[in-house]
């Protein structure tokens, strides 16, 4: 149940999202004068609407997105009534249609520069020092968090009834401590502890740690668990030891900031996740055999894009485990990608309007400065059919990854 609160809780922030994406197109083009007709949340048949002056505003049955309609879009649009030539929107100059288009990116960019800096100055922003991959966690030093209980077969989940306990907590070992030694045999990194511990038969170990800068002693208990090689984390598994234990690493993974250094923090964590959004668009193509391997029985790589449908089940999975950080970090990042792609100089996307105002404006003014006659707008059924191209590309991306999200979810936790 809590599950599935997750996934409607992330599903509607989305579709809150794109529904502030509109608004941030109408907003700007009633602020201009020009003409909107509707504004609607969802798709399909009209559940409610209301009109207010030329407008009209509503709710559809479909809850995947919504539209505002601006009036003259194009010079082919026939949906400019007399009297309102002037209000057509290709009639306006080439920066106010930039904004205008360019508004429903900068929503998004909003709510996800808002969301980072409330999580800066409350929870916290991922510290760039701090070590993130295996590698890096098995280089620091043996400092051990307990974990509640012990997991005997090779999965990420929770713990349920059933589970043995932490044998360092059963031995009284506590959060912080750093083990010295296993059965006299001095480690120094969670990488040294974790290989002697994995060499010692399960069964009764001494453990050397330091508690406060004093030294001492424990008897533990080793459990048995089924884990894969450390060198191999995807090879077959075998019965090695366990201490119950998580490594705490020395180097603090989040850090909080004053309400004005969160502003400098935000753009720093920014202007990061921009440069990986760029890397994984570049990487798209490559992950089409992937997906495809996925939907069709293989192994889910967790690199592969996911879906509006994989982002909401991956919600519900970090509401079920209470990993609300993840879940606004997720919804950061969801919403940042969204800004980024809007602005991709395609048609039928906003950055393929915006790149035909500012070519239409680049080619006046070389026109005029070579001393020939204005060409005047683009003529857009002529981009027809590389607009129904994008259309059809995009539709068959977008299909492989839901049926992927569905077939063969990425998933970080077990149920």
């Amino acid at each position: 149940m809590v599950y599935l609160l997750g996934v409607v809780l992330f599903a509607l922030a989305i579709l809150i999202s794109v529904s502030l994406h509109e608004a941030g197109h109408m907003l700007t083009a009633k602020a201009f004068g020009m003409k909107v007709t509707r504004y609607f949340v969802g798709f399909g048949p009209t559940l409610w609407s209301f009109r207010r002056g030329e407008t009209e505003y509503g709710v559809k049955g479909i809850p995947l997105g919504g539209f505002c309609k601006i009036v003259g879009m194009t010079p082919q649009d026939d949906d400019v009534e007399p009297g309102d030539e002037k209000r057509a929107m290709w009639r306006y100059p080439v920066w106010k249609r930039t904004i205008v288009m360019s508004a429903g990116s900068i929503t998004h960019f909003a709510l996800a520069l808002g969301a980072l800096w409330i999580m800066a100055v409350s929870v916290g922003l991922p510290n760039p020092k701090a070590p993130t991959t295996a590698e890096g966690l098995k280089a620091e030093p043996a400092v051990i968090a307990l974990a509640p209980c012990v997991v005997v077969e090779n999965v990420n989940r929770n713990c349920q009834a059933g589970d043995p306990a932490s044998p360092a907590a059963k031995a009284q070992l506590r959060d912080g401590d750093r083990i010295t030694a296993v059965n006299g045999k001095p480690v120094s990194t969670w990488g040294d502890m974790l290989d002697v511990v994995r060499a010692v038969p399960p069964g009764t170990a001494t453990i050397s740690y330091l508690r406060d800068g004093q030294p001492a002693t424990a008897t533990v208990d080793l459990a048995a668990v089924q884990r894969p090689p450390l060198n191999d984390p995807k090879g077959a598994t075998s019965a090695v030891s366990a201490l119950g234990v998580m490594v705490q690493p020395t180097t603090p993974s989040r850090i909080e900031y004053g309400p004005v250094a969160a502003f400098g923090a935000t753009a720093d964590f920014t202007g990061n996740m921009a440069v990986q959004t760029a890397h994984a668009m570049q990487r798209i193509p490559q992950k089409v055999p992937a997906l495809w391997t996925a939907v069709t029985g293989g192994e889910r790589d967790m690199d592969t894009p996911i879906s509006v449908v994989g982002a909401s089940r991956l919600g519900g999975e970090f509401v079920a485990n209470e990993a609300w950080y993840a879940f606004f970090m997720l919804f950061v990042s969801l919403n940042f990608f969204i800004g980024v792609f809007n602005l991709l100089p395609l048609l039928p996307l906003d950055g393929g309007h915006i790149a035909i105002a500012w070519f239409e404006r680049a080619r006046s003014w070389l026109y005029a400065r070579i001393g020939r006659a204005d060409p005047g707008r683009v003529d857009y059924l002529k981009l027809m059919p590389l607009t129904y191209a994008v259309i059809l590309i995009g539709g068959a991306f977008t299909l492989l990854t839901v049926t992927a999200d569905v077939v063969n979810p990425i998933t970080l936790f077990t149920r």
